[in-house]
């Protein structure tokens, strides 16, 4: 047994039991092991953007990480982006990347880089093996960091040789921490909060966001007249008829300084306080009024469901029947494409129990208010900010829950970042029905123009923010990479596209024209 023939067999002891792949020479022992090692699921993606964005879906619906495959430093450089978003929404990912062999290093090849200085702003974990004899140990301590909560980025470094050498034994698993309980001082001061006067909050991120935490959250709130908020993006979100419905802090200052204009009191609870994405001249950093006081009950690396339950116990809402989300279905529109027909369309007809991955940016944001009554379904968001997560996002949870049908909102400037995830989802057979908003500008950089005080832009900069001349063809596109897709010019062709798309098992794209 070799050392990449270790590592293998010591990752699925370690539960990690898919790996998304865009390997290169130096990775070509770890590749063969793969093959022969039986139980490993292996997903190949043409850009490594794809792989992490797939291993970012995979552990947000697994609930366990998923691994990377990738080629020295340039192809790690590659997926750092989506790498960045799977940081920030605190997903379990150990990433293998390989190196040139020990001995090779010196002689400076045209690939050598330093893998490790690149990883480490977005990795908690980083390590080069030294030999063969350490790689299933070293395998081991990055599973065991992965799973470290809330969730975290390892990054192994795979030299060639400590691949093909030969190797003792795999390593067992490593024993994973618990979630550490919120403190009894965090649970009195938060109880307290919501026993004084003046408007409280209770801002949700995390697990809180999962029904059971959403469920207890619904009847603090409704036992104490608190409001629920949820952070303006965030992993994942359990919706939908039957569950407790929250709102999000708005993305544009204005309003979300309009949301929280009353507030005195912020409870976190997994979430970080509110604060504007980007810096805006005369315009504040900080969400909340002067003033408020902001407290945390549970960090994102803490148990937020039992604080919760703590919470509710001590403010006996523990009876207190939750304010769960009737089942309602926006009317079915008709006629010319709008974004609120298409929100409509989408919230009448999302099939039960859904994956929606929301890449839609400007075009999406009112959908959250027509799918509330919905099906009961789960929303990931972009956690990061980088572009291009959507597709792949579908694809990795499409592969960690292959029962469930994925709906991906994506952007047409934000879908040409990693399109090739569409290749991935045909070669795998994957239950993604693709809605694609194509309105051939980017619509979300042209508001930030506005906002930022830029005043009178002019041809020059105006063609900086718009993506047609020529019009990207997204149904050639998708049909290029054997994925099914269609054209729809109006609400009614839409609809169709759409019960077709959520009928029919495979991927299909949708091009909506806006």
């Amino acid at each position: 047994m070799n050392g990449a023939e270790s590592l293998v067999r010591t990752l699925l002891a370690g539960g990690v039991n898919v790996c998304f792949t865009n390997p290169g020479t130096s990775e070509m022992h770890f590749v063969t092991a793969l093959d022969r090692v039986d139980g490993m699921r292996c997903v190949l993606g043409l850009f490594e953007g794809v792989v992490t964005g797939c291993a970012d879906g995979y552990g947000r619906m697994a609930d366990k990480p998923a691994s990377t495959l990738l080629h020295l430093g340039p192809g790690l450089a590659n997926g750092l982006a989506n790498l960045h978003n799977a940081n920030r929404a605190s997903t379990p990912i150990v990433n293998i990347v390989g190196d040139h062999a020990t001995y090779h290093r010196r002689y400076d090849a045209p690939l050598t880089s330093d893998i490790e200085g690149a990883a480490r702003p977005f990795s908690h974990w980083v390590k080069t093996s030294p030999e063969a004899t350490t790689v299933a140990a070293d395998g081991a301590a990055a599973i065991a960091a992965a799973r470290t909560p809330p969730g975290r980025i390892a990054t192994l470094v795979l030299p060639a040789d400590t691949a093909w050498n030969e190797a003792a034994a795999i390593a067992p698993a490593l024993p994973v921490p618990t979630r550490a309980q919120a403190s009894r001082e965090a649970l009195a001061n938060a109880a307290k909060m919501l026993r004084a006067d003046g408007p409280t909050v209770l801002l949700l991120s995390g697990l809180a966001l999962r029904e059971h935490g959403l469920n207890l959250a619904g009847r603090i709130a409704k036992k104490t007249g608190a409001r629920l908020l949820a952070q303006t993006s965030n992993a994942r979100i359990q919706r939908g008829a039957g569950r407790v419905a929250i709102d999000r802090v708005p993305y544009p200052v204005d309003q979300a300084l309009a949301v929280l204009k009353d507030v005195r009191n912020v409870i976190l609870v997994g979430a970080k306080a509110p604060v504007a994405f980007f810096a805006y001249p005369n315009k504040p950093s900080v969400m909340t009024p002067e003033g408020c006081a902001i407290h945390t009950l549970a960090t994102p690396a803490e148990d937020a469901v039992h604080a919760l339950e703590w919470l509710a116990d001590e403010l006996g809402a523990t009876a207190t029947p939750a304010p769960v989300e009737p089942a309602k279905k926006p009317e079915l529109p008709s006629g010319p494409i709008t974004l609120d027909g298409l929100a409509a369309a989408i919230g009448a007809l999302l099939p039960d129990q859904a994956i929606v991955c929301d890449e839609s940016i400007t075009s999406g944001r009112g959908l959250f208010p027509y799918t509330k009554g919905a099906a009961p379904h789960d929303w990931l968001q972009n956690m990061g900010g980088s572009i291009g997560i959507g597709l792949p996002l579908a694809t990795g949870a499409a592969v960690a829950c292959p029962d469930r049908k994925v709906v991906c909102l994506e952007s047409d400037g934000s879908g040409m970042y990693t399109l090739q995830a569409l290749w991935t989802q045909a070669r795998e057979k994957l239950d993604v029905t693709t809605v694609l908003f194509s309105n051939r500008v980017y619509g979300i950089l042209k508001i930030e123009l506005a906002n930022v005080g830029a005043q009178n832009p002019g041809r020059k900069a105006l063609d900086m923010l718009e993506i047609g001349r020529p019009d990207l063809d997204w149904v050639g596109l998708a049909h290029s990479m054997g994925v099914e897709a269609s054209r729809a010019t109006t609400i009614d062709a839409f609809i169709d596209q759409f019960r077709s798309g959520l009928k029919n098992r495979g991927p299909n794209l949708i091009e909506v024209v806006l």
